[in-house]
């Protein structure tokens, strides 16, 4: 722990004092040096006394902030010429201009205007695992407006889409370039497509209740957002419902099989250091993303009200963005959390990049209490610093 970042340690206890966790880890690095690295609690959301606890390797499934990992391998194949971002995406994937998708481009993927949030019949579990069955759906798939007309949160299609992309310009599946292009590299501890080597560092996720609020905080989603949910025809019920029925994310074949929405899995650190990589050089190595790249992440490409997610969202291409539906550090930062828990993000004002990852998932979709308690913490460090 650096001197002057003590807040975080304080918030991270309060977390399991007052919010209930029962195992997380939260990672800050500044300017490309690790300044916390904190863990605790069981490693399984489910364990009891005398369970393993938690370890510094420990790592879990980040549900959502596996997006803002999928979005640095677009990025990067633009940044090396790969992958025209103005280009349609059927220039790539001629299967995807069906149902009038034709002028759908690469950039409107990244930035969820493609229009294409649910699918008219949802997958199975083991049809979603599946990366041909995924993209064969997402491509006959009419969209709900037209694309980059609007945006909305592709909760599970954003998957499909991007893992598929990834395939048609590279040959490669997308968690094997990530795995050689930007875990590798950076030395992160994160995966998409769970190696059988790395399984056993892998700790049980589930749900875990929350109060109505705490430390004022609210800990429970909206009525607008709750009712959204509950409404089996809307936009919101149906995109999260594009796999049905819902997964087990603890099953050994749902980790090891890759899908860039939903499924990547990290350590605390792996994901602070893969964001550190985005804006600096981390520990005096390698740094992934240009400044125009960077730009390109945070730029804001969609703003306000979004049709699935039911409150006003920002992004850039592949990226929340700094708002009331996603609170980061400042207007600079660009991330992505998980639903129920996960937060992963950078500043490239302060130079600060951000990992937690917890093993119980509250009900919220954006703004977790846990998280959000630590990133308060570290905005306090940085006056202290």
């Amino acid at each position: 722990m650096a001197e002057g970042f003590e807040p975080v340690r304080e918030a991270f206890q309060r977390n399991f004092d007052r919010l209930g966790d029962r195992g997380a880890a939260v990672a800050v690095y500044r300017d490309g040096h690790r300044v916390v690295d904190l863990w605790g609690g069981a490693r399984d959301v489910d364990g009891g006394e005398g369970s393993a606890p938690w370890e510094r390797g420990t790592a879990q499934i980040v549900r959502s902030a596996t997006k803002g990992v999928a979005a640095a391998v677009l990025l990067l194949l633009h940044q090396r010429g790969e992958l025209d971002l103005d280009a349609p995406v059927g220039a790539y994937w001629p299967e995807f201009k069906a149902a009038g998708k034709e002028r759908t481009l690469v950039r409107h993927l990244l930035a969820h205007r493609a229009g294409v949030p649910v699918l008219d019949r949802p997958l199975t579990p083991r049809e979603a695992a599946d990366p041909e069955t995924g993209a064969a759906a997402v491509a006959a798939q009419a969209p709900v407006w037209e694309p980059g007309t609007d945006h909305g949160y592709h909760a599970q299609t954003y998957g499909w889409l991007t893992g598929e992309l990834v395939r048609r310009v590279t040959g490669r599946p997308i968690g094997a370039w990530l795995a050689a292009e930007i875990a590798g590299p950076v030395g992160a501890d994160l995966w998409l497509g769970l190696p059988d080597v790395q399984a056993a560092r892998v700790g049980r996720v589930g749900p875990v209740e929350a109060p109505e609020t705490a430390g004022g905080l609210r800990t429970r989603p909206r009525r607008s957002v709750a009712a959204a949910y509950a409404d089996s025809g809307s936009l919101t019920r149906r995109a999260f419902a594009a796999i049905t029925p819902l997964p087990d994310e603890n099953a050994p074949a749902y980790r090891a099989a890759a899908l860039p929405a939903s499924n990547g899995i990290a350590t605390a650190d792996g994901l602070a250091r893969c964001y550190a990589s985005l804006i600096g050089e981390v520990d005096g190595g390698r740094r992934l993303f240009t400044p125009r790249t960077m730009e390109l992440a945070r730029g804001e490409r969609s703003a306000g009200p979004d049709r699935v997610l039911v409150v006003n969202t920002r992004f850039g291409l592949g990226y929340m963005l700094h708002g009331t539906a996603s609170p980061l550090l400042s207007p600079a930062s660009f991330g992505h959390p998980g639903r129920g828990g996960a937060l992963g993000f950078a500043d490239p004002e302060s130079g600060i990049a951000f990992g937690y990852v917890t093993n119980g998932f509250r009900q919220s979709v954006t703004a977790d209490p846990r998280a959000q308690a630590l990133v308060a913490a570290v905005r306090v460090a940085l006056t202290r610093t």
